[in-house]
């Protein structure tokens, strides 16, 4: 039986990693997929490890590899880990807040399944579901890098942004990704619109985005970031 496995960078997420976890293991997957849950804890600050342990205390037979850095390296440095820990046919991110609704993994799985597609995002800016209003500047920004990264890849997406990308693991394993903070996405869309033969799809998916009270960490600085990265991993890094 084919197994997703769910990477899941966590840092300082004590109020969401709890319910976030139920909300994944509670997903019933196509073709009675298994999943295997693999959170790095990014040398959380605060008790965002001890409601994993809380969690794996309470859901024994739930499969959940708990990884731990011992000092902050960044989202890319814990997705990195995760990806090269990964055992599973597929690899999906989840990012540890609740802005992504992990019932919407069988969305991005059904081009997969169907033999069509190799790495699956899911676009926050396509497609009728629900997405919650806020910060007009983050949207136009993630617009603009997004076509920015489409010129030099010659894909077209709508968010190269977006947290949930889906992969066959052995093509997102087979990258040699170097990012290790919030220039992951944009890297791995450049490396991944070269592999030969590449099948993308783009599939419309909700968004529950937080406002900076409720724990969002990008800033304007990282968008600077990941227009470097575009143009690094593009044009000066092939």
């Amino acid at each position: 039986m084919a197994v997703l496995s769910v990477v899941i960078p966590a840092y300082n997420e004590e109020s969401t990693i709890y319910s976030l976890l139920q909300a994944v293991t509670s997903v019933d997957l196509l073709q009675g997929m298994d999943k295997e849950l693999i959170v790095v804890n990014d040398a959380s600050t605060d008790q965002t490890e001890t409601q994993v342990k809380r969690f794996m205390h309470d859901n024994p037979d739930i499969i959940l590899q708990l990884i731990r850095h011992e000092t902050n390296q960044g989202k890319g440095a814990a997705l990195h880990t995760g990806i090269r820990s990964a055992t599973g046919d597929y690899l999906i991110i989840q990012d540890a807040d609740l802005e992504y609704d992990p019932e919407e993994y069988n969305i991005l799985l059904q081009p997969i399944l169907k033999g069509q597609a190799d790495v699956v995002y899911g676009s926050r800016f396509m497609g009728g579901k629900p997405h919650r209003i806020l910060f007009f500047w983050h949207s136009i920004g993630n617009q603009w890098l997004t076509q920015f990264s489409n010129a030099l890849t010659n894909l077209n997406l709508t968010d190269m942004e977006t947290c949930y990308k889906l992969f066959k693991t052995d093509i997102i394993q087979s990258l040699e990704l170097k990012e290790k903070r919030f220039g992951f996405e944009p890297e791995v869309t450049a490396k991944i619109s070269r592999v030969p033969k590449i099948r993308i799809y783009e599939v419309g998916i909700s968004y529950y985005g937080r406002t900076y009270d409720e724990g969002k960490k990008i800033h304007w600085k990282d968008g600077f970031r990941a227009l470097y990265c575009i143009l690094k991993y593009n044009l000066w890094a092939r």
